[in-house]
């Protein structure tokens, strides 16, 4: 049984025939390391007998720049993780309000500032799509609501125009609205989406975004939010003064300013995410959603398999994906997840999958 906050497949642990894991648990840029970044942090390694810069002056710099995000609207994170927990606890909401199948770490974070969660149930049967009629009827009930967008695990986009029309609601009141943009990168563009540019017009707006994801940095961590100038102060008060190490700040200068990986990545991902979405869709007995960015989910009712047995089929031939049992919204065990990886790694899967 999963237990309720587990994420996806351990490659860390040992297969009995000591071969790796082929892992589409996790849903990291299968472009791998950028080669200016693994050089960075080469060129740096011999620094770490340094305290990294508190400031991370050449860091916000660089994500300013790239993201035309004023430095003092920046809060930096040991990954998106983190600032989910600083800003909870830091603005301390009485209730949350989750729209529901969503990423884990929303609820962690919230019960861990003591909050009561609230969940809001979205239609599987209507493709995860946001009812908004019935959503703004449920907003009393709460003084913080996160949204994620895309939606992890379904992969659901919502509209910048969406989420102004929810902001413009909730505006002159006493509620937070935090926008999880973790996976925006991915996309070919996201002026239709991000709202990052809206802090300072809607000061109770709190912008995530992960650097891990897109940029292959998992195990280093990194992210940032953005807010308004008096919300960032605060935030940045309240966190670890070195909670974002030495490499990382070198490995996120050196990412941002690799725009030829950036441009690859992206073309690639849209490219392969939709072949492997066709694919899976012919698989009998699995029906996947249609993804927006590198991951998709799979309805796996139609196998007569339950989630946790699928999985260990597949981890039977080295293959990790992510049970969704233990997601917030989901029925009971007929969903996992997957990501996309490189063309041949797609195959094995595939061929894994008709097996099944």
């Amino acid at each position: 049984m999963m237990k309720k906050f587990e994420h996806g497949g351990n490659v860390h642990t040992a297969r009995e025939n000591g071969k790796a894991w082929l892992d589409f648990s996790a849903n990291v840029n299968p472009q791998g390391l950028s080669p200016a970044v693994y050089q960075a942090i080469s060129l740096a390694v011999h620094e770490v007998i340094h305290y990294p810069d508190p400031d991370a002056i050449e860091l916000k710099n660089a994500i300013s720049e790239s993201y035309n995000v004023p430095v003092e609207e920046l809060v930096l994170g040991n990954g998106a993780a983190e600032l989910f927990y600083l800003f909870l606890q830091i603005v301390r909401p009485r209730n949350v309000l989750l729209p529901v199948p969503s990423f884990s770490e929303y609820e962690r974070a919230a019960l861990a500032a003591r909050a009561k969660v609230n969940c809001f149930q979205i239609d599987p049967d209507d493709d995860f799509r946001m009812d908004w009629d019935s959503f703004m009827g449920a907003l009393a009930v709460a003084d913080c609501i996160i949204l994620g967008n895309p939606n992890n695990p379904t992969g659901t986009l919502i509209t910048r125009n969406e989420l102004v029309h929810l902001l413009e609601e909730m505006r002159g009141g006493h509620q937070w609205l935090v926008v999880d943009e973790s996976f925006l990168d991915f996309l070919p563009y996201d002026s239709r989406y991000t709202v990052r540019d809206l802090v300072t017009e809607y000061p109770n707006l709190f912008v995530i975004q992960s650097m891990t994801k897109f940029y292959a940095l998992p195990g280093l961590r990194l992210g940032f939010g953005t807010a308004c100038s008096e919300l960032a102060k605060r935030l940045n008060a309240g966190k670890d003064v070195w909670n974002v190490n030495l490499l990382a700040q070198k490995a996120g200068v050196a990412a941002l300013n690799d725009m030829e990986y950036q441009q690859q990545s992206k073309k690639f991902i849209a490219e392969e995410m939709q072949r492997f979405y066709e694919r899976i869709n012919g698989i009998k007995g699995i029906r996947a959603y249609r993804p927006s960015v590198n991951f998709m989910l799979l309805d796996i009712r139609g196998t007569g398999l339950k989630s946790g047995e699928f999985t260990q089929k597949l981890r039977e031939k080295g293959i990790l994906v992510r049970d969704c049992a233990n997601y917030l919204g989901l029925d009971g065990e007929s969903y996992v997840r997957i990501a996309v990886r490189q063309p041949a790694e797609n195959e094995q899967l595939l061929a894994a999958l008709e097996e099944l």
